[in-house]
């Protein structure tokens, strides 16, 4: 007798929710409105970096954050506008077993380039603390040795990076610094990069993609791996040699990242390019407030292209192979 006074009780609330779909569409219908159907997954057109001249980059991507590249923004109207926040920027590098060669150059162009008028906080990470150089730093730049446990594989260091960091966040960044850039070491500033590259969450176009269709985009496209990519999917192809923001930002960016490469891990699988794979996975879901040209990120084997006016930062001329070992 229960069983069926609840059974007849279930069929009398269907009865009345159906009724009430329809009288609510029926209403929608009468005031001219469509009634309320499921919102479809679409995917829109690759946003194209050169996609009205190709000497002219686009300014704006598709979700309305600037593209960062000469001639985009003021100088001076930025200078005034983030002095007098007393701004403390911290960049983070890994300088590992043969790559303490490439930290002196780095500091020694940051100094000259980076963030001037500004007070720096330089992490280095490192096996080896005591190759880290002593350079000549300005006023209100400061450099802390961050040291780190030596790891035989190289693969196995850039998988490390994306904890690292969000580990010395947590720990001290978070109150030394206000915005914080992750660069690699084996590059050097050749012009100034100031506070038009400051922003929640940066990304920079990778300079040997930033041209292609993005079917041809190195994404990781085995399933099984947390980073992977469809083939329709996809903005720009972002670089792993330079990306930043605001400390919190970042810190939830690698952290997302990290986790996700333990993923990986626990299924056995590494991702084709280790953390720049997880970095541009995060990005498509996690899209960043402001883009970098590649004129913040460029490959210094190749000649300067019109389109980019000037080279910020580029990378060293060197025997990755040898390095590597």
């Amino acid at each position: 007798m229960r069983c069926r006074r609840l059974a007849l009780g279930l069929g009398f609330c269907l009865l009345l929710g159906t009724a009430l779909c329809f009288l609510c569409n029926m209403q929608l219908q009468y005031k001219g409105e469509k009634p309320f159907q499921p919102v479809t997954r679409s995917l829109y057109p690759q946003p194209k970096l050169l996609e009205q001249r190709p000497a002219e980059l686009l300014t704006l991507t598709p979700w309305l954050a600037p593209i960062v590249s000469e001639g985009t923004f003021n100088p001076e109207l930025l200078h005034h506008i983030y002095q007098p926040l007393n701004l403390t920027i911290g960049v983070t590098v890994f300088a590992v077993g043969k790559y303490t060669g490439f930290v002196q150059h780095f500091l020694e162009s940051a100094e000259r380039f980076f963030m001037q008028g500004y007070r720096v906080r330089y992490y280095i990470f490192t096996d080896d603390p005591a190759a880290i150089p002593r350079v000549l730093l300005g006023p209100g730049r400061l450099l802390s040795t961050i040291p780190i446990q030596r790891h035989a594989r190289w693969e196995e260091i850039s998988t490390r990076r994306m904890e690292q960091i969000s580990r010395h966040i947590a720990k001290r960044a978070h109150r030394e610094v206000e915005y914080i850039f992750c660069l690699h070491v084996d590059m050097v500033f050749r012009n100034p990069w100031g506070p038009e590259t400051l922003g929640d969450l940066v990304a920079a176009i990778h300079p040997g993609y930033y041209a292609v269709p993005r079917q041809q985009f190195p994404y990781e496209r085995r399933h099984i791996s947390t980073a992977f990519v469809a083939d329709g999917e996809g903005d720009f192809y972002y670089g792993g040699a330079v990306f930043g923001g605001r400390v919190a930002s970042v810190y939830e960016f690698t952290r997302g990242c990290h986790m996700a490469i333990l993923a990986d891990k626990a299924n056995g699988i590494m991702a084709s390019w280790q953390e720049e794979s997880h970095l541009n996975r995060r990005f498509l879901s996690h899209k960043p407030s402001k883009v970098l040209s590649p004129e913040y990120l460029w490959d210094g084997r190749k000649p300067q292209p019109p389109s980019l006016k000037l080279i910020r930062f580029s990378t060293l001329d060197k025997a990755t192979s040898r390095l590597r070992s």
